[in-house]
């Protein structure tokens, strides 16, 4: 190797490594404002624990929803809603209050590269949502007693928190928006309304067959399903795999292009 090849080769690795930092130290800025944001633990943390705490202690511990214990039904529940309700306001809120403000033009310019400032908001909300996730789980299990085995408790967790990347592919939908003011009404109501008709505020099993319908095309009822079917020891749901998947590349792909549009105007 000659010395001009040997430069080339320390440099590529200079670069990649200054790369990584800087994606790391977006990642960091991305965790800790999402963090300070008081809506977000809001609506992502706070009213999920309070309505589970709410409702389990209005109905009676022994019920079952399709022969599960109520509590631990209620718990993925309000575990989707929470993680459903991160991606869909939290990021649709910051994308487009971030292009409004000129910044991701400004981030252009840096040598920060683009994928890395998608990954910084995809992997700071993903860590977040695996926190809320775990913060659920815990205050269901030492406040409410909900006892699970130990796989109920990692696989149910995990298909919640993997589910929650069709949730972060829709708020980058909804952030497509250019008005901040419109993304924030608009966002609430579709993350509502998808938990309302999804089943994740009221059970499938008590709406009427037309409710049912709608609720099996809401991704927030496959996000719960899944989790639903691991606590009654069903098997692992390949179809709400299927499901979630196609909601995130549709998703993506309209905000794309969307994007896309948006730019060459």
């Amino acid at each position: 190797m000659n010395a001009s090849t040997s430069t080339n080769v320390n440099t590529s690795r200079s670069v990649r490594a200054t790369v990584r930092k800087a994606a790391f130290a977006q990642i960091k800025a991305e965790l800790l404002r999402t963090l300070r944001n008081r809506r977000f633990v809001m609506f992502s943390v706070i009213m999920p624990i309070a309505f589970y705490f709410i409702f389990t202690s209005t109905m009676d511990a022994d019920s079952e929803v399709g022969g599960v214990n109520w509590s631990a039904y209620y718990l993925m529940s309000m575990t989707s809603y929470g993680v459903a309700g991160a991606g869909i306001t939290s990021l649709s809120q910051k994308l487009a209050k971030e292009r409004t403000q000129g910044w991701t033009q400004l981030l252009r310019i840096t040598p920060l590269p683009s994928w890395a400032f998608i990954v910084s908001k995809v992997a700071s909300q993903a860590l977040i949502n695996l926190c809320t996730v775990v913060l659920m789980f815990v205050v269901a299990a030492f406040a409410k007693g909900v006892d699970l085995s130990a796989a109920v408790w990692i696989e149910s967790g995990l298909w919640i928190w993997l589910g929650s990347f069709a949730f972060m592919a829709l708020g980058s939908l909804v952030g497509t928006i250019r008005n901040t003011d419109v993304v924030q009404v608009v966002s609430m109501i579709v993350y509502m309304g998808m938990s309302v008709l999804g089943g994740l505020w009221m059970p499938v099993e008590t709406m009427s067959d037309t409710m049912r319908n709608i609720a099996h095309l809401m991704p927030t009822y496959w996000l719960g399903h899944g989790a639903w079917n691991m606590l009654g020891g069903g098997a692992f749901d390949w179809s709400g795999v299927l499901v979630l998947a196609v909601y995130v590349v549709a998703f993506t792909l309209i905000s794309s292009f969307i994007i896309r549009k948006q730019e060459a105007v």
